[in-house]
């Protein structure tokens, strides 16, 4: 029988994305950030995070999304990633679902302009709701986290 996942929900260009909550560490209002020179343009800078230097992504610009200036909505879901800590620009951070395995499919070549490789599936929630779940080691290749890895030492 499949099983339950706890799933947190964001929203990213008015659609809902998910991330398994065991992957993710806090979320954070935006702050001010340092900018690190020669990363990739999506990797908007570093922060201090209670003592630990976070890289952090815009996953608008990651994913080739139009950007959109910051709100008050704005969140930095920090997650783990091969063991390094990154922090993920969204939207906005909403919900924590109870998602079952059964209720995953693979999803197609891409989605809202988004590659099949950085998603791990689409989650139907109901009828009207669907939820596109984040494959987390895809949205860092290992070359980038390499880099970032370099950030953080």
């Amino acid at each position: 029988m499949a099983e339950d996942k706890k799933i947190i929900v964001f929203a990213l260009a008015h659609e809902e994305y998910g991330v398994e909550v065991d992957k993710v560490k806090t979320i954070e209002r935006m702050q001010p950030m340092t900018r690190v020179p020669k990363t990739p343009v999506f990797v908007k800078g570093v922060i201090n995070l209670r003592g630990v230097v976070v890289p952090i992504i815009d996953l608008r610009s990651r994913f080739g999304l139009p950007e959109s200036s910051y709100t008050e909505n704005t969140r930095i879901i920090i997650v783990a990633v091969n063991d390094i800590e990154v922090g993920l620009v969204v939207d906005s951070a909403n919900d924590v679902i109870d998602l079952n395995e059964d209720n995953i499919e693979n999803p197609p070549e891409v989605v809202g302009g988004i590659k099949a490789k950085y998603l791990h599936g689409i989650a139907k929630i109901s009828d009207e709701r669907l939820l596109v779940l984040m494959n987390l080691n895809e949205v860092l290749n290992k070359d980038e986290i390499i880099q970032l890895e370099k950030i953080e030492a």
